[in-house]
């Protein structure tokens, strides 16, 4: 069996220091915003693997059936000798690529849970044992070292996750990934596409409410980590299409006027009767949209794929 190589590229109090950060810059602003990615401790993960099979929660059966049919015509134009993920997970949706990879050397999974990272790579290397699998503990929105692997490479970065980022942080982002391309790389990037309203809104306020505790479980992550004494019953879960900037809006409304106190920052927060906390953005795109972000960034749309129904797409993209 290969060896599995960890590398850390984040300080072990990284996470902690970051999630301080994000409260206090978030909560002090107006409107008041926290990042998706605190969604995600072991509880919340588990709810949005539950989301993911909710029959109102599209992307990732589009997508895994876009991959599921396109994955020879993905490796083939690739050719690659190295597939790089970020924000890999649990790497489930990427064993249709690597089994469409004959050729392939290694894999760099990309994400900031070792344990997430350690789980993947023990599965992959049962499965697949001449397979070299090095881990990245790294914040793909930050500056990467990528290890010294053969090429071609691809990076992956799938799910739709780039909806989460706003405009600008999109644009630094797309850039940070054209430097890491060689000639001959390429990036395989996963797009939420534009559609009905209705099938939008559904999708991020699903019947049986699991989305709604999702969305409440960044609340729990605060008050646990720092102390604060957030009640989530206090606020409702809202999801919106917001039609000019073409993308769903989560948040979570106080129903009514409190005060919150969060000793870990010796911070104490304000909430009007109404107000809303911001916890998402995710934008939807147009080919056409994609195509002009690439190339802003420096890279060229050649290859795009969707599903059946046209809900969700794969592009691939190579370095001008």
């Amino acid at each position: 069996m290969s060896p599995f190589l960890l590398t850390r590229t984040l300080p072990v109090d990284a996470t902690d220091a970051a999630l301080r950060a994000d409260v206090l810059h978030g909560l002090t602003r107006h409107p008041k915003t926290l990042p998706p990615k605190w969604f995600y401790d072991a509880h919340g993960s588990e709810l949005f693997e539950e989301i993911t099979r909710l029959p109102e929660y599209y992307p990732t059966r589009a997508e895994r059936e876009i991959l599921v049919a396109r994955a020879p015509e993905i490796a083939a134009a690739s050719g690659a000798k190295t597939l790089i993920e970020l924000g890999s997970g649990s790497s489930e949706k990427t064993r249709h690529l690597l089994d469409a990879l004959p050729g392939l050397h290694s894999y760099v999974p990309v994400d900031v849970s070792e344990s997430a990272l350690r789980g993947a790579a023990d599965a992959l290397l049962v499965e697949r044992p001449d397979l070299s699998v090095h881990g990245l503990i790294a914040d793909f929105t930050g500056e990467l070292v990528l290890p010294d692997t053969p090429g071609p490479r691809l990076v992956a970065f799938l799910g739709g996750t780039i909806g989460n980022l706003l405009p600008d942080e999109r644009a630094v982002f797309l850039k940070s990934v054209r430097s890491l391309l060689s000639p001959g790389d390429a990036l395989l990037l996963g797009t939420d596409l534009v559609k009905d309203e209705k099938v939008l809104v559904a999708a991020y306020d699903d019947a049986a409410g699991v989305t709604a505790a999702f969305n409440k479980n960044v609340l729990t992550v605060v008050d646990r980590e720092l102390g604060a004494d957030f009640d989530p019953a206090d606020f409702d879960h809202v999801a919106l299409w917001d039609r000019r900037q073409e993308w769903i809006e989560m948040r979570l409304q106080a129903r009514r006027a409190l005060t919150v106190k969060i000793p870990g920052l010796d911070l104490v927060v304000p909430f009007e009767a109404g107000e809303g906390l911001r916890t998402e953005v995710s934008a939807k795109f147009r080919k056409e949209g994609i195509r002009g972000e690439l190339a802003a960034a420096g890279l060229r749309l050649s290859q795009w794929w969707t599903d059946s129904a046209d809900r969700f797409a794969l592009s691939l993209a190579t370095a001008v």
